[in-house]
């Protein structure tokens, strides 16, 4: 279910993208990579998309 009628996320995976998030600044900050973090944002948003497109297409 998404969180908002104009966000295609739920609640928790607004919350694991946030956390995520906090995940890639704190590693950046330490000069670390953070290509696999941003990999699983990128995963997690597409799933979330593909849901919500089809369920629009029902």
């Amino acid at each position: 279910m998404a969180f908002t009628g104009k966000d295609p996320h739920s609640a928790g995976e607004i919350l694991r993208v946030v956390a995520l998030g906090v995940r890639i600044e704190r590693r950046q900050a330490r000069g670390k990579p953070v290509k696999a973090l941003e990999n699983r944002v990128a995963r997690i948003r597409e799933k979330a998309q593909q849901r919500e497109n089809d369920k629009r297409k029902k």
